[in-house]
């Protein structure tokens, strides 16, 4: 019985001790925490970034748009380009263009289409960027179907040697050709 009070007693002053000295070494942190040495791992590698005044930049924003809608009311950009999603692929097109792709369109040859998922207009001068797309009526962009045809024959042969086995399948895709007519801009930004 006294050798079990003894361990009991034991072990109270072992947590007792041990408490103690954690007690003393989180005390001992929180006054190193003031004093930590500039280095390389202290602080970000990049500078520090200073945001511009939101009065100023939006003033830098009406002037950067009233130039745009300048140029755009004048007809002094250049030539336009555009990216436009259609078909499930994105396209970087200029006015008489060429665009083949993969797929059936409902449209029959000689029609005249008007792609309205526009997410990108640039000129020489300016780059009209949308979040995600273009308004319908800041740009239009018009396309004729010139040609709807079908790829050459691809050959998927599948051959297990020492087996007699051969499967031989021929795949061929429709296709629709496009011409891009018309990019045009309208001076409509806000």
């Amino acid at each position: 019985m006294a050798a079990a009070a003894a361990g009991v007693r034991r072990r109270a002053a072992a947590f007792l001790l041990s408490s103690a000295v954690r007690h003393q070494s989180s005390q001992s942190t929180s006054l190193q925490q003031g004093l930590v040495a500039k280095t390389s791992l202290t602080s970000p590698p990049w500078p520090e970034v200073e945001l511009p005044d939101p009065v100023e930049e939006a003033k830098y924003h009406a002037e950067v748009v009233q130039k745009v809608n300048k140029m755009i009311a004048t007809g002094q950009y250049g030539r336009l380009f555009a990216v436009v999603h259609f078909a499930s692929k994105q396209w970087k097109i200029t006015s008489e263009d060429l665009i083949m792709m993969d797929n059936v369109l409902e449209a029959e040859c000689g029609d005249r289409i008007r792609m309205e998922k526009v997410l990108l207009v640039g000129a020489d001068d300016f780059t009209l960027v949308g979040r995600p797309l273009l308004g319908k009526d800041l740009v239009r962009v018009e396309a004729t179907v010139i040609e709807k045809t079908e790829s050459w024959p691809k050959i998927n042969m599948h051959f297990w040697k020492r087996h007699n086995y051969q499967r031989k399948k021929i795949i061929v895709n429709p296709q629709t050709v496009l011409r891009i007519n018309t990019i045009e801009i309208f001076p409509c930004l806000s």
